[in-house]
């Protein structure tokens, strides 16, 4: 009799375990993760600078957010690196301790400066800063606008357009910040 009751706990605990996993996986948008969107990095309204800068940087054209701030020196170092800065992510933003200002995480310094090289390496050499300041300087000290500028808070980039991640089945669309779409122009206002 008290197996079978443990039985049926035991189901009952799994099965809420799994309902709060897939909740947890879809509210999160966890699949989104996997891809190489910048829509991605707006699933959390802190990046909304890192994004609008970004979209407004000549990098736009050639480069996404994991193209810089991901390892791609093998497949397994990209995809263990993102799971540890996602993971680091979700806990700051769970227990709301994500700052005002975004800065890279030390982690990510090597990363971001091996990726800035790796593009930029014939730029490097013909100026032949390869070899001799690697180490010295960071690509940043001196490109400090590049390519999210210098001022980086959430009170800088005041009423934008943020893009807002399309769900599993909806086409992407813009939507305001405050989660209502743009309010339409008209050619008599300044």
């Amino acid at each position: 009799m008290m197996a079978r009751l443990w039985r049926w706990l035991s189901w009952i605990a799994l099965g809420v375990l799994l309902g709060l996993g897939a909740a947890t996986f879809y509210v999160s948008r966890a699949w989104s993760y996997l891809s190489d969107h910048p829509e991605t990095c707006m699933n959390c309204h802190v990046m909304t600078h890192a994004y609008v800068t970004w979209n407004h940087s000549s990098h736009r054209e050639v480069a996404s957010c994991t193209d810089c701030h991901v390892p791609h020196d093998s497949l397994w170092r990209t995809y263990a690196f993102k799971a540890a800065d996602g993971l680091r992510h979700a806990a700051v933003f769970t227990w709301r301790r994500e700052p005002q200002v975004i800065r890279l995480h030390p982690a990510a310094v090597p990363v971001v400066e091996a990726n800035c090289r790796r593009c930029h390496d014939q730029l490097l050499s013909d100026i032949h800063m390869r070899q001799s300041h690697a180490g010295e300087l960071r690509c940043w000290d001196c490109h400090r606008e590049v390519p999210h500028g210098r001022v980086q808070s959430l009170s800088s980039i005041f009423d934008v357009q943020a893009p807002r991640l399309p769900g599993v089945f909806e086409l992407p669309q813009r939507m305001h910040i405050g989660g209502h779409p743009p309010r339409p122009t008209s050619a008599k206002e300044p």
